[in-house]
């Protein structure tokens, strides 16, 4: 659960690798509590070795430090596993808006298993002839694509 009073506030921590994201946008926050004078929150890393998480956990702390909460604690929960599909519906908005192609809406990729190469839309010009570059892009979340139409090249934020 995730009190009203405190979302307002960790909608003002960005995430450090795409910063139009929120936290809460990116669902990365899984609960968020006032427990006696204490602030307990519970954030699940994108993956497992994902190297923003502690940078998350200390804006999370400064954040609400500066709304007047002095005792926080931040707690990693890794199961179950994130997923995108916990990504708002306004945090893809704000990613197409940026310039980076949102994930689709089914966490499962299969096109690797079957050899059919996915239909990404491109963020700036929204064509659909769109060809995968490289499986990494410019963060271990994100593949390199390059728009067949525009001729520029996007990230897209992979399906986890």
């Amino acid at each position: 659960m995730i009190s009203p009073e405190l979302l307002s506030i960790l909608e003002n921590v960005s995430d450090p690798e795409i910063p139009v994201l929120s936290v809460v946008d990116l669902g990365v926050v899984r609960s968020a509590e006032r427990v006696g004078d204490r602030v307990e929150i519970e954030i699940t890393p994108t993956y497992s070795g994902c190297p923003a998480m502690k940078v998350i956990e200390d804006e999370i702390v400064a954040e609400m430090n500066k709304n007047g909460y002095s005792n926080v604690s931040v707690k990693m929960v890794y199961a179950p596993a994130w997923t995108t599909d916990w990504m708002s519906e306004k945090g893809r908005r704000k990613l197409q808006e940026y310039g980076i192609a949102p994930p689709e809406t089914a966490s499962s990729d299969k096109s690797l298993l079957t050899g059919n190469p996915k239909n990404i839309t491109c963020p700036l010009c929204k064509s659909t002839h769109t060809e995968l570059i490289s499986q990494f892009g410019s963060t271990a979340c994100k593949a390199l694509y390059r728009c067949k139409d525009c001729l520029e090249p996007f990230d897209y934020f992979k399906c986890l």
